[in-house]
């Protein structure tokens, strides 16, 4: 049975989200679900692994890569166990539940594969080869879905499912990253309801302040975790409760509620790994660790890619080195999910306070002029700004170059990605330095569609065995980093980092524990270089090593 430290750890978070009222009676309830849970996945025998140096994840949608025929879950599984099982280990599937827009995350049902990807014999099927991320898509629902039906239909306990508000409030302060108005008015059984929408009206968000809801969502929680999720993905989640006239996010009781869904993954499986996605400036994001030990396991670095971009634009690590060396990490309980680039663009949110609003302007400028598009959020006092660049990462860092300088510079992209500390996410087409699907974005009009196309297998095939094209010459590239990674100690997730400042044109760090450390060196600049290295990495008989422009070296002490 569930030991009474457990349910008193619910209630205390219960009690801060809901008062003490609600607080035991919803601890016992969700104390039994997790019982059964737990039950169920000892049953299974599956044994997960403490995260290590080996974890990569892999972000992909479920139709990535397509086949005729075949469910694309299948060709997806079976492309990923040719070409890239065993050097990356983990797999986040973006949202592939039925869904009626935003590729995926207007859930209609969170308990369904959509027919047109597979089955949960598919997800199972991948999740023996590979460790799976799933998305928790709790801050908003499809409503065109069965929830919201049920909501405008005022069924019992139904009649608040949906976050809504009367009259008109003054909502000038509430922050959200887009420009359409954040009420959406819909007819409902109990007469015109305005309901809360933060990212389309075709979203609805959901309302925690009732109690039933978070039951709702944290048992779609325990069946993603049942169905083999590894890893749980909270979207949006820094918009998870409102309270009209203040600005809607990183409210106390979200912060707590994160903190109860690391209680319930933990109490179920101490290896599930809880991920908070919160596209905002750095101090604000990394405030989801909590104390290190009790919120999420590891948080989004989104201060990441911007600064990589603007670091490889400018070919000067100064603003990156500066940034990493303030870096103040967790712990040995939480970490950073780095990445460069994913489904969503490049956020600029994240780097304001960090880049200057020149640097900034200048990262906008550039991606227009690489063919991209740029995404703006609505400000409290009516302007606009820009929010996002949507483009793709190979074409952000070279625009339609692809001349091995260019694909050098991607390559020394991910040398850094794959150092720093914390566990690395590679989106599937930076893998092959996938270039803008202008037509896509063009024939939706929807910009993040440029940098989410579906690949036909047969064609991604024959590039990749093509050994001049640019796509199987970063894939290999990527492929030997990462397999030498997987074999360095040093690159365990919380392992200690250390920051070189060793001129403008390297970024410089050190990871890795005493007696185990790497040294990972990488020239960010169009120029050769020669850098001189703390001297248990130099070369026996060498007093500085030189690297070639966007050349990167990992050095071991052992190298000596």
């Amino acid at each position: 049975m569930y030991h009474a430290h457990m349910i008193e750890k619910l209630r205390g978070h219960l009690a801060a989200i809901y008062g003490e009222e609600h607080a035991g009676p919803l601890a016992t309830e969700i104390a039994a679900r997790v019982e059964i849970s737990r039950t169920r996945l000892a049953a299974t025998r599956i044994q997960l692994d403490p995260l290590g140096e080996r974890d990569v994840i892999l972000i992909t949608y479920a139709d990535q890569v397509t086949a005729p025929g075949e469910a694309p879950l299948t060709t997806l599984a079976d492309f990923l166990q040719q070409r890239i099982a065993p050097w990356l280990p983990a797999v986040h599937l973006l949202p592939f539940y039925p869904s009626s827009s935003d590729d995926g995350f207007s859930v209609i049902d969170y308990y369904r594969v959509d027919p047109a990807f597979g089955d949960w014999e598919d997800i199972s099927r991948m999740g023996e080869k590979f460790a799976l991320m799933f998305d928790a898509v709790f801050n908003h629902a499809s409503v065109q879905g069965d929830w919201f039906r049920r909501f405008l239909a005022q069924e019992p306990g139904w009649e608040e499912a949906f976050f809504s508000v009367p009259g008109a409030p003054d909502l000038s302060s509430v922050v959200r990253p887009r420009t359409h108005p954040v009420l959406t008015k819909m007819e409902s059984a109990a007469g015109a309801r305005q309901v809360w929408t933060t990212f389309s009206a075709d979203q609805a968000d959901i309302n925690f302040s009732d109690p039933r809801m978070m039951l709702r969502l944290v048992d779609v929680l325990l069946f993603y975790i049942e169905q083999g999720a590894r890893f749980i993905r909270l979207d949006a989640i820094a918009f998870l409760w409102k309270v009209v006239g203040t600005s809607c996010i990183h409210l106390p009781e979200t912060h707590r509620a994160v903190q109860l869904f690391r209680t319930i993954a933990e109490a179920v499986n101490p290896e599930i790994v809880i991920i908070t996605e919160t596209n905002v400036p750095h101090a604000l994001n990394v405030s989801y660790f909590g104390d290190g030990t009790n919120e999420a396991h590891m948080v989004y670095n989104f201060a990441l890619p911007p600064l990589v971009l603007h670091t490889l634009r400018t070919g000067s690590a100064a603003r990156l080195t500066t940034w990493a060396e303030s870096l103040d990490f967790p712990g040995d309980k939480s970490t950073m999910f780095n990445f460069l680039a994913s489904h969503d663009g490049i956020g600029v949110n994240p780097v304001r306070g960090i880049l200057d609003p020149a640097e900034i302007d200048a990262l906008v400028e550039t991606t227009l002029a690489h063919g991209g598009r740029v995404s703006e959020k609505s400000n409290p006092d009516g302007s606009t700004s820009p929010y996002e660049l949507n483009i793709n990462y190979y074409d952000a860092l070279n625009g339609d170059s692809d001349t091995a300088t260019a694909i050098n510079r991607h390559v020394a992209a991910h040398a850094i990605l794959f150092a720093m500390r914390g566990v690395p996410g590679l989106y599937f087409h930076s893998l092959f330095g996938s270039r803008g699907d202008q037509a896509g974005a063009e024939k939706t009009g929807i910009p993040r569609r440029i940098n989410r196309q579906k690949l036909d297998r047969n064609h991604l095939d024959g590039q990749l065995d093509s050994a001049d094209s640019r796509e199987s010459q970063i894939f290999e590239r990527l492929r030997e980093m990462l397999v030498t990674r997987s074999q360095l100690r040093a690159f365990h997730p919380t392992s200690q980092q250390s920051v070189l400042n060793l001129g403008d044109a390297v970024f410089a760090i050190v990871r890795g524990n005493e007696g185990e450390q790497v040294c990972c060196v990488i020239n960010v600049s169009d120029n050769r270089v020669s850098v001189v290295l703390p001297e248990r990495f130099l070369p026996r008989s060498a007093d500085c090593v030189d690297l070639e422009a966007y050349q990167w070296q990992w050095i071991s002490e052992s190298a000596r």
